[in-house]
Formats: C-alpha cells, structure tokens, sequence
C-alpha cells in the first residue's frame, strides 16, 4: 500500500517517466495535472489520470530508476560497470566496503542496495561540491542508513578496519595500494576503476610490489549493444555503449 513519503514512479502512454515522493500535491506535466495524493492507500500498479484524462501508470521504483533520476554532477560509473564490480568481487549484503571519488554517487548507491540495511558504505571525496550532491543523492535514495560520506584524501590514508572491499574510481589506485594492505579482510577485494589504458598499466606495475598481498590481478571492459528487434527483422543495433572504463580487480590474501 502506497504511503504519504513513499516513492513512486509515473509513467505515461509514452514511456516517459517520473521519480515522485507522494504527499497531497497537484504534480503538472504537459499531458495534464496529477493530484498525487490519490495514491494514498492505494497500491503499486494502479492508474492514475489527469485533468484531461490521460492515465500514468504507477509502480514502485527500483535502484536503476534511482540511479537514472538522481541529480548529476561530475561523470557517473555506469550501471553496466557497476554490475561487473559487484559480480567480479562477490559483493553481497552485510559487506563493509571502503569507496573512494564518490563523484555524483551513482556507485555509491548501487553499492548500498547491494549490501542492505546491515552492509556499511564508508566513502572518501576529496572535493566538497561532489560530497554535498552526493549526500543529497543518498538521503533522496533512502541509504542514508548504510553510508557516510566523508571528506578526505584516500591517497592519504585508510582509518577503516576489517574492511570487505575497496572499490576505486581514482586517477591513482596504485597510492592506495600501502593503505589497503592494512584495511583489508583476507579475501577481500581491491578494485580499481579507471578509463585510461596507461593508468592500467601504471597500476599493474605497481602491483608487482604488493605480490606477498594480494593475489593475480584481472583487468576487465564491459561493452553494451541492444538488438533491434522487428517483425521481419532481428539484428545488432548500429549504436552501442562502449568503453567506459578499465575494472582492474585484485583479492587480498
């Protein structure tokens, strides 16, 4: 049963959505007005029309339309790599992972709906502005229960403990190396995030110092292409999501 506070999402004849906290407001869109207080008491799955009768079908969001409706501001880990860092390392719930560059937090929450209300998410941003957007995106998504947002230098120091995993989207993963080494839980992962290909090398000859630590590293790229799909016609799209990103992937020992 849908509740004042809760949230919603609104989608219309044309696929267009909307991320709604429902009170009793009037919500205006160009195919009429919602009164979203009429969703009280009633269920997930429902109809819901407007002034001009256009009907909005009503369900309840999942992380992915979190993540696709938070505010942005600098550039976000696509779900697609954030789907490999959780498959990769064997996140699951109730883990304690050390996050570092924050960013928007777009991983930060995919992280947090992966680890549940008994997981904790400890995250290191080094610039105020993306901390604060960040924050407002955790309080907005419901996890502000599981993560801390904290402001500081990662390259400078870990002060976690028994930590599960460290998950990186740094310039410079190989300078956290040293700080790993004393945060992390044996068999816990070290991933490391970055777009470039010689700061993949770089990290992976800084590795060869570490050996004694962590296991054989493994670099991975996630590319994405839909199908088009047609009566009389079934083939790869022309368009793709391509490189995003290195995931290179590291386990203590």
């Amino acid at each position: 049963m849908i509740k004042e506070g809760d949230k919603v999402l609104l989608i219309d004849r044309r696929g267009k959505s909307y991320l709604l906290t429902v009170s009793d407001r009037e919500f205006h869109t160009d195919l009429g007005i919602l009164n979203l207080g009429e969703l009280i008491g009633r269920e997930y799955g429902t109809r819901l029309e407007t002034h001009r009768g256009e009907v909005f079908r009503v369900i309840k969001p999942n992380i992915a339309d979190y993540i696709a409706k938070m505010k942005r501001g600098p550039q976000t880990v696509h779900p697609k790599d954030a789907a490999q860092i959780v498959a990769y390392a064997g996140i699951s719930p109730g883990d304690f992972i050390v996050e570092a560059g924050v960013g928007s937090g777009a991983l930060t929450l995919f992280l947090a709906n992966v680890v549940g209300p008994e997981g904790r998410i400890v995250s290191y941003e080094l610039r105020e502005d993306f901390a604060n957007i960040a924050r407002r995106n955790i309080e907005w998504a419901g996890f502000s229960d599981r993560v801390t947002i904290k402001l500081g230098d990662v390259y400078e120091g870990i002060e976690e403990r028994g930590v599960d995993h460290i998950v990186l989207d740094l310039p410079q993963p190989e300078r956290v190396l040293p700080h790993a080494v004393e945060a992390l839980k044996p068999g816990g992962y070290f991933v490391a995030y970055t777009p470039c290909a010689n700061q993949v090398q770089r990290f992976h000859e800084h590795l060869t110092e570490y050996r004694e630590y962590f296991g054989k590293p493994k670099t991975v790229e996630c590319l994405v292409r839909e199908q088009e799909v047609s009566k009389n016609c079934f083939r790869p799209s022309t368009r793709m999501l391509a490189h995003t990103g290195y995931i290179t992937f590291i386990r203590r020992l």
